[in-house]
């Protein structure tokens, strides 16, 4: 009996931590994280050298093989030359030229079909061994749902560029962008969530601190949608000085004569409003940094936290302001890129440390 009873024990799962903690959970789902994070900077790289439009099909299964003869790379090719952005802007580029364009969309859709794999397997696994807090199941499947719908929305995105425009609509760019780090966000708040356990309770909160946490996070993931509609108007590669735009402080072509032309399609608008946005920003990040410093509010963690939003936030106002004096050059714009994806998951970090911790007076959460 002692024998079966140790067999038992040893055969048997492991348990979630009776505190609602999964370290293993919380370690997968970051791994997740950064898949994502490299989905949105080689989906940045995509769009910057042009190769968004290279694959005219979506084929989900079928799609992850490249073609492996001359015949395939013909028929890939004839359907690309049909295409509104072959005879506008590629004209007469060669097979080897279009091969260049087809790996760039290529390897974006295969890394999106890897994360779903990276993301669906563990899942079904950890459920299924009962690793993961139960708190967290249902937010974990929502998650696979919602990266599930990433593809569609991506494809949806590529139909835009495919029906007699050189290039997808930037409001579809924006959305698209916007699912993949509101997807991104919402993995770094549920690692997060994982690998403390179950909130404390507390008689009270700073919900003052939390609010300006949460709203900084929401500026930033704003002013990134902002972004995506001037990369897909172009906008960058207009009114290249700095701090004026064309000598001016406002453009001359700012209205474009209604309100969703001016601010899904107006060029000059769009990189004003992501001009002007961005001030706001940075003035509203280092206050909050002045003024925790000054009244000591919160946690030092939480102000080790902002102080690193707040660099990183000057780090992406000047990669924004070299970019558009460069000429929008690839380097710098995927940099540009990259570095509001980071700044976006630090914010969150900062808004859950805020939600989770503020106001509770407990030694060894909270120093002074």
């Amino acid at each position: 009996m002692i024998a079966l009873s140790r067999a038992s024990s040893i055969a048997a799962p492991p348990r979630v931590d009776l505190g609602g903690r999964s370290r293993v959970v919380a370690m997968w789902l970051f791994l997740v994280a950064a898949f994502v994070y490299a989905m949105v900077v080689v989906g940045g790289a995509t769009r910057l050298t042009g190769s968004g439009l290279s694959i005219t099909e979506w084929k989900p299964l079928t799609g992850a093989l490249p073609p492996l003869s001359a015949h395939a790379w013909a028929e890939l090719f004839a359907k690309y030359r049909a295409t509104s952005q072959y005879r506008l802007i590629n004209q007469g580029i060669s097979l080897s030229e279009f091969q260049v364009l087809f790996w760039w969309e290529w390897a974006h859709r295969l890394l999106g079909r890897a994360v779903g794999m990276v993301f669906a397997l563990p899942l079904a696994a950890l459920i299924v061994l009962r690793r993961i807090p139960r708190r967290l199941v249902g937010r974990c499947i929502l998650l696979l749902v919602l990266g599930g719908l990433q593809g569609l929305v991506g494809w949806w995105m590529v139909k835009s560029g495919l029906e007699g425009r050189a290039s997808v609509a930037p409001e579809r760019l924006a959305v698209h962008l916007g699912l993949a780090l509101a997807l991104l966000a919402a993995l770094v708040w549920t690692a997060l969530d994982a690998w403390a356990g179950d909130p404390p309770r507390a008689a009270a909160q700073a919900r003052g601190g939390v609010a300006a946490s949460a709203l900084f996070a929401a500026g930033v993931y704003l002013q990134c949608l902002m972004g995506a509609l001037v990369a897909g108007n172009g906008g960058g590669r207009v009114d290249t000085d700095w701090p004026l735009m064309g000598g001016q402080v406002v453009p001359d072509d700012y209205w474009q004569g209604g309100l969703w032309a001016t601010v899904a399609h107006g060029r000059s608008a769009g990189q004003f409003d992501h001009r002007l946005f961005a001030y706001l920003l940075l003035a509203g990040g280092i206050a909050l940094l002045v003024h925790r410093l000054r009244a000591r509010a919160g946690a030092r963690s939480e102000t080790i936290l902002t102080a690193s939003c707040v660099a990183l936030l000057i780090v992406q106002a000047g990669l924004g302001i070299a970019t558009l004096r460069a000429g929008d050059p690839l380097v710098l714009a995927l940099a540009h890129q990259a570095n509001a994806a980071l700044l976006l998951s630090l914010t969150v970090a900062l808004a859950w440390r805020s939600a989770r911790w503020s106001g509770i007076m407990l030694p060894h959460y909270q120093t002074r």
